[in-house]
């Protein structure tokens, strides 16, 4: 009887863990685990036979489109880390370090092209720097050259994009880094002797390996995951994003399958390699204050010169936001051969909230993103929860299946549940979710989980166990003391999370333009739709202003009003 007792006290003391514990599991097991093996398993399918053919085919040198498509994806997710990293960090550098005229503003657009989806980005590139854009005709017709002196396609045009979208992450993770770094540290190294390289070397380096991982991880994954500009830039150039999109289009599932899995292996392995590089070491800084890691510029002559470059920096940076706006204004069919548009219009603004459906799509994604949303909120703030504050088995196990997620490219997630979710079971409610409206939401919330669970976790970790068990001791129950005394005090935190992934749903288009049907068409499709099909520049650029929009007020109310730094999450 006594074992028995002991069971049934352990159990009792447990019961909320195992509860809490149980949706977690069931949610990551049966829309990140099970979705992943079925892809798996259709990987080593082959005319209905169980074999490993379709990974001797995508490895062949004979027919080495896919390997080659491999290689092609890692260079470029390397290539782009190390382009972003070399705008990114010279520029947290200069407006974190120095002080000079218009630094505040210039630090503030410098995030800028956050707010531009990916799709709308490339859009902009081509309207401003392609073959037939804006800059390259203009110089051609002022010096008066036969053809445009320089035009952005293919491989370059990739670069060109993702350096201009990633480099944010270095900028505002070394930023934040180097904002908290307190000087006392370099100034004793110096007057103990060391030279400015092993300072560098030895402290500053050291303490901003985690922001420096942090971007890395983001941009590599976010580079694999591209699908916007190869497929708009260099539609030719194979990368496994492509490949995926190609073989599904073509119907052939079985090498869907074996090309998902590869791209998960190489963006997952690099997810752990980044973890293990950055948890060899930690460092952390001890004193008893933090000075400003900041030095006037001196001699007018050089703070003219920070002056001119942040004006150009401003300057670069605006002209694509610049060239979508006055997109939105130009009557579709009009712009062909001219420099610059010679019509326009209010038309297409008036078309978006009068003419009947033309506003559909923008619905049709705000109501997706928002039911992911709601379910990114209720899981991230649960698993959050059960990992900072509860003790079990398998915690860290639990942590790294929260953050597969991230690893997972769109076109990946996009797959797995195309074809995990082909027929009735368990986790679709007896239903086919394949070619229906709920697929696309499952998609934007699988996509997303992570940035709720990490932002949450964060502010979880920061609170004191003890008032929890304050307000248990004097009688509130768990979900009263949880309600109104911890929700409330990490609410920053989780709300910064929450609106984030909000923003990336709306703006999502890799998974959207694998699963959407007509009746759930996402305004990221219906931009590409009227630029492809019907080639109306101005509708589509009207769209994307909007989408802009959108993106602008919740990123301004992120940051303004919750005031959680972006690192935090990472």
């Amino acid at each position: 009887m006594s074992f028995f007792k002991l069971a049934y006290d352990n159990l009792r003391r447990n019961l909320g863990t195992i509860l809490l514990i149980l949706p977690v599991v069931f949610v990551l097991f049966g829309y990140v685990f099970y979705p992943s093996l079925r892809v798996f398993l259709q990987s080593l399918i082959k005319s209905g036979s169980i074999t490993l053919d379709n990974y001797r085919e995508f490895f062949s040198l004979e027919n080495n489109a896919n390997l080659e498509a491999l290689l092609n994806s890692v260079t470029i997710s390397l290539g782009s880390v190390i382009l972003s990293a070399m705008v990114g960090i010279p520029l947290a550098f200069i407006f974190t370090k120095y002080r000079f005229p218009g630094r505040d503003l210039f630090s503030s657009i410098a995030i800028l092209p956050f707010a531009l989806p990916p799709l709308v980005g490339v859009i902009s590139f081509m309207f401003l720097y392609g073959e037939t854009g804006i800059l390259p005709r203009s110089l051609q017709a002022l010096f008066n050259l036969e053809k445009a002196p320089f035009a952005i396609d293919g491989v370059p045009a990739i670069y060109l994009v993702h350096t201009y979208t990633m480099y944010v992450y270095f900028y505002t993770f070394v930023s934040s880094a180097l904002g908290s770094l307190d000087m006392s540290l370099f100034e004793s190294a110096y007057n103990l002797g060391a030279s400015k390289w092993m300072v560098f070397r030895k402290i500053m380096l050291p303490l901003l390996t985690p922001a420096l991982v942090g971007a890395s991880l983001l941009v590599f994954m976010i580079s694999m995951a591209s699908f916007s500009a190869p497929f708009l830039f260099a539609p030719d150039y194979r990368v496994l994003s492509l490949q995926i999109y190609f073989s599904k289009v073509n119907n052939d599932m079985d090498m869907v399958g074996a090309q998902t899995v590869m791209l998960s292996a190489i963006s997952v392995g690099f997810l752990l390699f980044m973890q293990w590089y950055s948890g060899r070491h930690q460092y952390v800084m001890i004193s008893k204050g933090i000075a400003p890691y900041q030095a006037e510029v001196k001699g007018k002559l050089n703070r003219y010169l920070m002056g001119a470059l942040g004006c150009l920096v401003v300057i670069i940076l605006l002209l694509p936001h610049f060239t979508i706006f006055l997109m939105s204004f130009v009557k579709d069919g009009s712009w062909t051969w001219q420099i610059l548009p010679s019509e326009y219009t209010y038309e297409n603004y008036f078309n978006l909230f009068t003419k009947p459906g033309v506003l559909e799509p923008i619905v049709n994604s705000l109501k997706m993103a928002s039911l992911a949303t709601v379910g990114n909120l209720i899981f991230g703030v649960l698993s959050a929860y059960l990992l900072a504050k509860r003790r079990f088995v398998g915690r860290k196990l639990l942590d790294i299946l929260i953050m597969i997620p991230w690893a997972l490219p769109g076109t990946v997630v996009a797959m797995n549940l195309i074809i995990a979710f082909n027929r009735p079971g368990l986790f679709t409610a007896g239903q086919i979710l394949t070619g229906t409206f709920w697929i696309l939401p499952i998609a934007y919330f699988v996509r997303h989980i992570p940035l709720v669970f990490r932002s949450s976790y964060a502010s979880f970790q920061q609170l004191d166990n003890s008032l929890e068990e304050s307000a248990r001791n004097l009688g509130a129950s768990w979900f009263y003391a949880f309600r109104r005394v911890i929700i409330p005090m990490v609410a920053p935190g989780i709300f910064a999370g929450t609106l984030l992934a909000f923003v990336t749903a709306i703006g999502e288009f890799v998974a959207s333009i694998l699963l959407y049907i007509p009746s759930n068409k996402p305004i990221s499709v219906e931009i590409y739709s009227q630029l492809d099909r019907l080639s109306n520049f101005g509708t589509a650029s009207a769209y994307s202003v909007l989408l802009i929009a959108l993106v602008s007020v919740v990123l301004i109310f992120s940051s303004r009003i919750l005031k959680v730094g972006t690192t935090r999450m990472f």
